[in-house]
């Protein structure tokens, strides 16, 4: 079985898919943010280097996915596919930051991946107001982060929004992280874990 937990920069997918692992006995397959070799260049300037970072992204995805359905054992992912495609690289071709002949071959590129793989059964989706995300991002402190703009993290929300609003490829659950501490407050992941276990409910 495949869970894909999503959500915004900074809304708390590592630790949520470390936590759900860990208490499900699943095996966690995480998005693997230091080895990018694009992260600190696309902070630094945008604008040269976004088609290069979601091209890598859209490779890295895909083969996670592969390297799930070749498993039998349940994986829950951070971060999915989708989400490249539908909220970071249209993000950033309405901010003039991807050009359209990039952005027309990226989408080109992912409509053709997405059409050789099957959806997670389950998407968990962390919605977070932008002061979350931005206390959030400076308490984990990454250096590569720190520029990050906030009009760019407002964008993506939006994204996020309409995305998860309209998906309907599989089953979904919202978590709210504006209220619900699930990485201090136990009470909160063991309201977490029940919704999950709602969620999951015939899939198994």
């Amino acid at each position: 079985m495949h869970i894909a937990v999503a959500g915004n920069i900074g809304s708390g997918k590592t630790t949520l898919t470390g936590l759900l692992a860990h208490h499900y006995q699943w095996i966690a397959q995480y998005e693997d943010a230091d080895g990018n070799p694009y992260l600190n260049d696309f902070y630094e300037d945008m604008q040269r280097w976004a088609f290069n970072l979601q091209i890598y992204f859209l490779n890295k995805r895909l083969k996670g996915i592969v390297e799930i359905k070749k498993r039998k054992e349940t994986i829950i992912q951070d971060r999915t596919i989708y989400e490249d495609a539908k909220i970071f690289a249209p993000s950033l071709h309405s901010m003039g930051l991807m050009s359209s002949r990039d952005f027309d071959n990226y989408s080109s590129l992912f409509d053709l991946m997405i059409s050789l793989v099957s959806p997670p059964d389950l998407i968990i989706y962390l919605k977070a107001s932008v002061p979350t995300l931005v206390n959030q991002i400076q308490k984990r402190g990454r250096e590569y982060e720190a520029g990050i703009r906030i009009d760019y993290l407002t964008k993506l929300n939006e994204r996020y929004d309409e995305w998860f609003e309209s998906y309907n490829a599989g089953k979904k659950l919202i978590l709210d992280v504006d209220t619900i501490n699930f990485s201090e407050r136990q009470e909160d992941l063991g309201l977490v874990i029940d919704k999950v276990n709602a969620s999951l409910h015939g899939l198994f």
